[in-house]
């Protein structure tokens, strides 16, 4: 092993693209453009070219961005106050806090024990006539997609609104509601987050909505310019969320090595596949063809405390992504009655190993043997 293991350096990771990432940031301060400016607009075409969609608007974060498409929609009519939206019990807070703060109602439906995102076949009976929108949420990097979920977005006449801060990259292997297979671009809208920390990182914080739906896109990108579409005439009831300059171009240059990066957390997740050989380890799904990016590398384990306690002891850091499912956070009393069981058992077994471009195999090999010793 290195003689240093990080969960995840992000400083070695930008290393590798660091007189570039200088360039741009120069060329942003020569410029005298420091908010929605060349680069903004460079890499929101950039990015809708990448995913195949025909809009890209800049937000300040992912939940933001989040916000900005339950907003817009019910600024255009399609959703009021008091509508429900569907979501997995799985997921960063951020997802249920953009349904709550627009006034929707969180319908909260329990997960697939296999992908741990949302348990398709668990949706349908959600559906109320209040029911407006369903999220997905692509967690990990494992794309949340399939034929029946169209089916009942069609049938029910629902939006579907990707949470796809976790899987810039990641494809389906079932067509999008237009024409793509990317995560982001798969449903009617989608918000992305550029934290540090995301596969397509920025250097602070920032997000993104995406979408073919040019009003949706036009209302967006107003609402979160202070509900401006021309200078000092406010249409809308907005807030300042705006992707500035040097994340832009910090992004435009990162774009570029996404999938090279991806195909690098590929690699160390094949390597987890491989020699993880514990019976006492559930591994996550196997995913081909570019179906999971590997934000995360999550394995299950009943002896969850011991493993990270044994695999730190070598060295070895891990996280735990989520501890708590959303409907159990004080935060929301309002939800903590639910029960939704296969959430709330894979929360006391679920555990994130190591994975980035800056892991060498060595690391990696490493990580599996102490896993499988740890027993």
């Amino acid at each position: 092993m290195s003689e240093i293991m990080d969960f995840l350096n992000l400083k070695k990771i930008s290393e590798k693209y660091r007189s570039e990432l200088k360039e741009a940031a120069a060329q942003v301060i020569d410029s005298g453009y420091y908010i929605r400016g060349p680069k903004t607009e460079e890499f929101e075409s950039n990015l809708c070219r990448y995913l195949g969609c025909k809009n890209t608007i800049g937000a300040g974060n992912g939940l933001d961005a989040l916000k900005l498409i339950f907003r817009a929609y019910i600024e255009l009519g399609v959703m009021s106050v008091g509508d429900e939206v569907i979501l997995p019990a799985n997921t960063f807070i951020a997802s249920l806090t953009a349904v709550i703060e627009n006034g929707l109602k969180p319908v909260i439906a329990d997960i697939d024990a296999k992908t741990l995102n949302i348990d398709i076949d668990q949706i349908e009976p959600l559906i109320t006539t209040k029911t407006k929108a369903i999220m997905p949420v692509h967690l990990y990097g494992r794309c949340c997609w399939s034929e029946e979920l169209k089916r009942l977005a069609q049938q029910y006449n629902l939006k579907i609104v990707e949470d796809n801060a976790q899987a810039m990259g990641a494809k389906s292997s079932v067509k999008g509601l237009n024409d793509s297979y990317m995560c982001g671009a798969l449903g009617d809208a989608a918000g992305t987050s550029f934290y540090p920390v995301k596969n397509l990182g920025a250097l602070g914080d920032g997000g993104a909505v995406t979408t073919n739906n040019d009003k949706l896109a036009e209302v967006v990108r107003a609402l979160g310019n202070y509900g401006s579409e021309e200078k000092y005439i406010h249409k809308y009831a907005g807030i300042n969320s705006r992707l500035d300059e040097i994340q832009a171009a910090m992004l435009c240059v990162k774009l570029k090595y996404l999938n090279q990066e991806n195909a690098r957390r590929q690699e160390i997740a094949e390597l987890y596949d491989k020699h993880i050989n514990s019976e006492q380890i559930i591994k996550p799904l196997y995913a081909e063809n570019g179906e999971c990016v590997w934000h995360q590398y999550v394995i299950r384990t009943e002896n969850r405390d011991k493993l990270m306690q044994k695999l730190g002891e070598k060295g070895i850091p891990t996280m735990i992504h989520y501890p708590t499912p959303i409907h159990k956070h004080q935060a929301y009393k309002e939800l903590n009655a639910l029960s939704l069981p296969v959430a709330e058992k894979c929360a006391t077994e679920i555990l994130s190993l190591p994975i980035s471009p800056a892991i060498s195999n060595q690391d990696a090999i490493f990580v599996a043997e102490t896993v499988n010793e740890s027993y």
